[in-house]
């Protein structure tokens, strides 16, 4: 997937708006949105959200992770374990990308927020960094990416098949044929033991 297709998908995710207008249910291929009431919350698509910001009718409710408190427990989880935390939500780079962009009023320490989330993605590309040349070193033809969000997966992704490929080509590689010189030496040693053993039967006759 490209990085288009990854924020796609992160846009779909929901999240709480207060509005600033009324309106009855919108009508969607993807669903109903709706109905709209000022001041009191309503869930919608992530790329909804950002789009009524856009406009200013709307006031976006940072999701419970995007704190600095949770934040950075997170991180600190992250840098005593060896593997992979579990995350927040499986688009969150791109949730905090987007939210930060277009509505950092509405995130209580945006900056903060903004330099912890870099912190811990940068902790885990350098994790999968050493897990690929772990990987590739011990010649192992698979790896767990247990935790691991499709953005993160995504990043490795146009290296290691290529990577593993190669790994089995060289593990299964054909043994070399037996060269002529070593089946006439193979026949002649054969026939040897087989006239010996005539001889032999012949003497005791």
């Amino acid at each position: 997937m490209d990085p288009d297709e990854l924020e796609f998908l992160g846009e779909k995710s929901k999240i709480m708006i207060i509005p600033t207008f009324n309106k009855e249910n919108i009508h969607l291929i993807s669903g109903d949105l709706g109905p709209f009431r000022a001041s009191l919350p309503s869930q919608v698509p992530l790329w909804v959200a950002t789009l009524l910001k856009k406009q200013k009718r709307c006031k976006i409710i940072p999701p419970d992770w995007m704190n600095v408190e949770y934040l950075e427990a997170l991180k600190e989880q992250e840098k005593q374990t060896s593997g992979f935390t579990r995350m927040p939500s499986d688009h969150y780079m791109v949730e905090a990308k987007l939210l930060l962009d277009c509505a950092p009023d509405d995130i209580p320490n945006a900056d903060e927020v903004k330099v912890i989330i870099k912190d811990i993605w940068d902790m885990r590309m350098s994790k999968i960094r050493s897990s690929v040349t772990k990987l590739v070193k011990n010649s192992d033809f698979y790896a767990a990416v247990d935790n691991l969000t499709i953005m993160e997966i995504n990043s490795v992704r146009p290296i290691l098949p290529h990577a593993l490929d190669n790994l089995f080509r060289m593990k299964h590689i054909e043994q070399p044929k037996p060269s002529q010189n070593s089946n006439v030496s193979s026949f002649l040693m054969s026939k040897r033991a087989s006239t010996s053993f005539q001889l032999s039967n012949n003497e005791d006759y």
